[in-house]
């Protein structure tokens, strides 16, 4: 599989609707891939709070849209990254949106773990509960977001409902970058997957971003790296190696705790 991970620049001088259709331009760019990754809160900025409000949007909304046509003109697989989701019958939540090359959304994965220890995010979305899969020609994706990442028992759940490719878009801050690379590395080894991990460029409301997006395979090797700036990180990588990996070094099967059946949405 050929994947391209869009580490997007996203600054104050740059409008939300213009960030919107350069990136989709970007998107059509990768006609070839079959998986097109973006970050978390793209569209507004991870730390950028007092944006949520003003710019949320409902599911279907511009973001969307926008997306969706993207997708289905370049013929991709496309994690859409996450919007601030705003639901008419409840508050906002942190959303991810998985398309399908014709552009239909195939998933929409609420973000569980919210940042920022009773501020922020914490306050002013709320908590999603389901995991998400979803199937690829070839892989399972288990849908992750962001602080996700801290959250071993997150992954194990998204294993035990298929998954093998672990998809993670992030707004990262470049103050935590070694724990971003580290904790990628752990979750591709401890679940015998392969992890994408696609963060941000750029400042959110002050807070530089750790960039860095990264390509981790089931036995912990950095496939591909990012840099700090804005960069489409491309690789290629075998789906096939997961199960290989894991029969190779069948340590999943030694797992002893925890071994109830997840709440799954597939």
């Amino acid at each position: 599989m050929r994947a391209s991970l869009i580490q997007i620049a996203v600054n104050e001088d740059e409008s939300v609707d213009s960030r919107r259709h350069r990136v989709a331009a970007l998107v059509r760019e990768q006609a070839g891939a079959d998986l097109v990754v973006l970050p978390e809160l793209w569209t507004t900025g991870a730390f950028a709070f007092e944006e949520f409000g003003r710019e949320a949007e409902p599911l279907e909304g511009p973001t969307y849209e926008t997306m969706a046509k993207a997708a289905s003109d370049a013929g991709v697989w496309l994690h859409a990254g996450s919007i601030p989701e705003r639901d008419p019958q409840g508050p906002l939540y942190n959303t991810s949106l998985i398309f399908s090359p014709s552009g239909e959304l195939a998933a929409a994965y609420r973000k569980i773990h919210r940042f920022g220890f009773d501020k922020g995010e914490a306050v002013l979305m709320g908590a999603g509960r389901d995991l998400v899969t979803v199937r690829l020609p070839g892989t399972t994706l288990g849908v992750a977001t962001c602080y996700d990442l801290r959250f071993p028992e997150l992954f194990r759940g998204l294993v035990a409902a298929g998954a093998e490719t672990v998809v993670i878009p992030a707004g990262w801050p470049e103050r935590r970058r070694a724990h971003w690379t580290l904790l990628a590395q752990a979750r591709a080894v401890e679940n015998q997957a392969f992890v994408l991990a696609c963060g941000t460029a750029g400042t959110h409301a002050g807070v530089p971003q750790a960039g860095h997006s990264i390509v981790v395979d089931p036995w912990g090797e950095v496939l591909a790296e990012a840099g700090a700036d804005e960069e489409i990180l491309g690789v290629d990588f075998d789906p096939a190696k997961v199960a290989a990996t894991r029969e190779q070094f069948p340590a999943l099967k030694d797992r002893v705790l925890g071994l109830e059946p997840p709440r799954n949405r597939s």
